[in-house]
């Protein structure tokens, strides 16, 4: 046993101390403590054992609230009285009180015992209360309470055996069971004062008789008066006292709230200086003007994951709810009003940005949304049926100029496409491997812009006169001629180097353009990897690629040069390149008989007029994407970056063109992510890599954050049935009847998309008087 003595000599522990060397001692192990007190408070709650043994304590001379919130595994026994809050708030401990209790004993217990050995206070017992999913409270009492005891008792068991009480006026004091609501207490002795309009007063039953016989001896024991069962079971001393059920309780007669409030209250309300009262009598739980929170169905105002992170701003999660009601076709085309490249871009080469951080990723895998472009290649939506008069040339047919020639295209304009090479796709076409993109897919889609009505003029180099015929010519020019100078660094020996660019376009004629056996690639971005399998496709045995920092290419591409034996260093920082292969700043001599550098390129925009500015080589064009009045651009013209990042911008200057078109005005799009606590992905199953559907049916996957996937789930858990849906040109809309909602939020709670909002009333409450100084 662990004892601790709270006084020495002259000097007192502070509550607070003697408090922290129990918890210390129990932190330690001890689980047996007896407390010498000098009236210190709440000792021995609220304790637990991390192991979940009992812990015990002695206590003599306590102060207040002994025992106060005691959890399970305690028992508490005081030798001798306890002053006032014994077992206050108890949560299931077990404490004994040798000697009296003082007031307020047992005062809001919610569970546990509690056995006091002689009389209990006033106000004892008051406020006990029984939370059903545990056992009642326990209050015995060997002989009698103070005034208004059990007071509000609204739950739990009291038994007060009444012992050497019998010239008592009362056991229960004066005023008992005042506004006592549930619960029972059982009583030995006189009892007189109690509230009649409360409670009854009832002889016992055979249940009552089992559950006291059950008891008593088991609380003689802990008090030390085993003595005293005979003389303290003789049950026909005993009665009930049990609260009055509503329909028993006397009724006030009942009085028009409005004739109160008018007739016997202060005339105009004792708030009548700021107010005029609108005789509304507002609930606990208050609906349409008096609600707290309104919810509102704000569908799509915020982009999913996937839109947001897509430079092409491709709404997946919408793609996906139109595959969930079965408008196939209409999905498929979706995606189309974004890129005319979904097969060669989306569903090939892009690195699906859209995938990175997809709300699904918290369960299994992201939603297979780069495959869906696939199934967009066979699919056109319809010319435009007005035409605007409008003509636009564009300069440069990759997937920059293209795009922005289809989205105008579908706007009404005439678009014509000038294209140095041969064929249409710039970099699609000219460099790309034939294994990442396939020819097929990627002439199905120029197919496509051509039967939009935009016309293909390939073979045409733009120089300063053409491009000032093109000006003059049309009523709006783009420059997208993408970046096609290889960049290559003054190192001794470049003349050696061949460049990536160049080679790679070469590969895709057709030609094979000569390579040693050992080839070293400098860059290991996807180009390096493009151009190291290039290498192998024409003859070389071994390829290094190298590269100042970690591979920027994706791990797919590095895996394939790997598996074809390719090796990828770094950091290397290349010193010179000389007949032996390649020398690195440290010395180290790389082996090559080819050297190919494949490290960015720059745009050729030398047919520009000079007062058309450049920096760094590059465009900087105004926020409309204009460089000159009637003169944009789009794509690496401006910075060099992937095919969706050239798309994205020319889907914004073809905006912008269009207003330049039509007299309007050109707002930059804004998007602003859903935040993640807005989604609810509890209601979906997870799904193992094994058991994905195909991409067409992964719409049973795809969360659709931001936007509704018509789940019904907020209209079928509105416990007010506030909540509805319409439907109107093929469209649907969920609202709230504001005479039906009480603001509870549960809508909100459970759609998993994130589409309700709760938002604080801000609807003006009339009655108020508002006033304006003069």
């Amino acid at each position: 046993m662990f004892s601790i003595y709270a006084t020495e000599g002259n000097k007192r522990m502070s509550t607070q101390d003697l408090l922290e060397a129990i918890n210390a001692a129990l932190a330690a192990g001890e689980t047996d403590f007896f407390i010498e007190a000098s009236g210190q408070h709440d000792i021995g709650g609220p304790l637990w054992h991390p192991e979940g043994k009992t812990i015990k304590f002695r206590v003599v001379n306590p102060g207040q609230r002994v025992g106060s919130m005691c959890l399970p595994g305690t028992e508490i026994l005081v030798e001798g009285p306890a002053s006032a809050d014994v077992g206050w708030l108890n949560a299931g401990g077990t404490i004994t009180v040798k000697g009296d209790g003082g007031d307020t004993t047992a005062h809001c217990a919610a569970s546990g015992k509690i056995y006091v050995g002689g009389r209990a206070g006033t106000r004892s017992g008051s406020m006990m209360k029984h939370d059903p999913l545990y056992d009642p409270p326990e209050f015995w009492v060997l002989k009698s309470c103070g005034s208004f005891s059990f007071e509000f008792m609204s739950g739990g068991i009291a038994v007060i055996c009444g012992y050497g009480s019998s010239s008592d006026e009362s056991v229960l004091g004066d005023r008992s069971c005042v506004g006592m609501v549930g619960g029972v207490l059982y009583v030995r002795g006189p009892v007189t004062g109690v509230s009649k309009k409360d409670v009854k007063i009832q002889s016992l039953a055979a249940p009552d008789i089992a559950y006291l016989q059950s008891g008593m001896n088991n609380f003689l024991s802990y008090i030390d008066r085993p003595e005293l069962a005979t003389e303290l079971t003789d049950w026909s001393e005993w009665k009930k006292i049990v609260p009055l059920s509503y329909d028993e309780r006397p009724k006030k007669a009942n009085t028009d709230i409005r004739s109160f409030r008018t007739q016997q209250w202060v005339q105009g309300g004792i708030f009548g200086d700021v107010c005029v009262d609108d005789y509304q009598v507002v609930g606990l739980v208050a609906n349409g003007l008096y609600r707290q929170r309104v919810p509102v169905w704000e569908n799509s105002r915020y982009s999913a994951p996937c839109e947001f992170n897509c430079p092409a701003s491709i709404p997946t999660q919408t793609r996906f709810n139109l595959l969930r009601e079965g408008k196939i076709d209409e999905a498929y085309k979706l995606v189309l009003d974004y890129t005319p490249f979904p097969g060669s871009v989306c569903g090939s080469v892009c690195p699906n940005p859209c995938m990175d951080d997809c709300t699904r990723q918290s369960l299994d895998l992201s939603a297979q949304i780069g495959q869906l472009g696939l199934y967009s290649q066979e699919v056109s939506p319809p010319k435009p049926e007005l035409e605007t008069g409008r003509s636009v040339a564009v300069i440069g047919g990759g997937a920059a100029g293209l795009s922005v020639a289809w989205q105008l295209a579908r706007k009404g304009h005439q678009v014509t496409v000038y294209e140095q090479d041969q064929r249409m796709g710039g970099k699609m076409e000219q460099v790309i491997p034939r294994s990442r993109l396939l020819p097929e897919i990627l002439a199905r889609e120029l197919k496509r812009i051509e039967a939009m009505g935009v016309k293909f003029r390939t073979g045409v180099r733009v120089d300063q006169a053409l491009f000032a015929t093109l000006r003059d010519a049309n009523d709006a020019v783009v420059v997208a001629t993408g970046a096609h100078i290889p960049r290559v660094f003054p190192w001794p020996g470049n003349e050696r180097v061949v460049k990536g660019l160049d080679f790679l376009k070469a590969v895709n004629r057709g030609e094979r353009p000569p390579v040693g056996k050992k080839v070293v690639v400098i860059g290991c971005g996807n180009s390096g990897m493009d151009a190291a399998v290039g290498a192998y496709q024409m003859g070389a045995e071994q390829v290094t690629c190298i590269d100042v920092q970690k591979p920027a290419a994706f791990a797919k591409e590095i895996e394939h040069v790997e598996t074809l034996g390719g090796v990828l260093l770094w950091p290397v920082m290349t010193k010179e390149i000389t007949a032996e292969g390649l020398v690195a700043t440290d010395g180290r001599v790389y082996p090559a008989d080819t050297v190919i550098i494949t490290v960015g390129e720059t745009p050729d925009l030398g047919f520009l007029p000079a007062e058309i500015p450049l920096e760094r080589g590059c465009l900087q064009p105004a926020g409309d994407y204009g460089i000159a009045a009637g003169v944009f651009t789009a794509g690496d013209t401006i910075r060099p970056g992937r095919l969706v990042d050239a798309i994205g911008m020319a889907n914004q200057a073809a905006e912008s063109i269009h207003a330049w078109l039509t007299s309007g005005e050109y707002a930059p799009p804004k998007k602003t992510i859903i935040p993640a606590g807005r989604l609810h992905t509890a209601y979906f199953a997870k799904c193992g890599a094994c058991e994905l559907p195909a991409a067409e049916q992964d719409h049973q996957r795809c969360i659709s954050c931001g936007t509704c996937r018509d789940c019904h789930m907020c209209e079928k858990s509105c416990p007010e049935k506030a909540i509805s849906r319409t439907t109107a040109d093929g469209s649907y809309q969920y609202a709230s009847d504001a005479q039906r909602c009480i603001g509870c939020g549960i809508c909100a709670g459970v759609c998993p998309c994130g589409v309700w909002t709760m938002n604080a009333n801000s609807e003006p409450i009339l009655m108020y008087k508002t006033t304006v100084a003069s």
